[in-house]
């Protein structure tokens, strides 16, 4: 881990505390770091998704309302 010295908005450290229920700085840094590295990754998955299914490489239609797959599908 690498120590750096920087200046930290304490208003926005406070609110990201509580928010990630974080008690330390350094946990809450780390804690939001991480966190918008897995919001980016979890939208860049759901626009490749979106991707496929225009494609024609997924076909919602077989997942049924209940989330399963329809049964009349072979």
């Amino acid at each position: 881990m690498t120590k750096t010295l920087i200046d930290l908005d304490e208003e926005a450290l406070a609110e990201a505390a509580r928010v990630l229920g974080t008690s330390t700085r350094k946990d809450t840094v780390n804690a939001a770091l991480r966190e918008i590295v897995d919001r980016r990754s979890r939208a860049e998955a759901g626009a490749r998704m979106r991707a496929m299914v225009a494609e024609g490489e997924i076909d919602l239609s077989v997942i049924g309302k209940d989330g399963g797959a329809r049964s009349d599908v072979a």
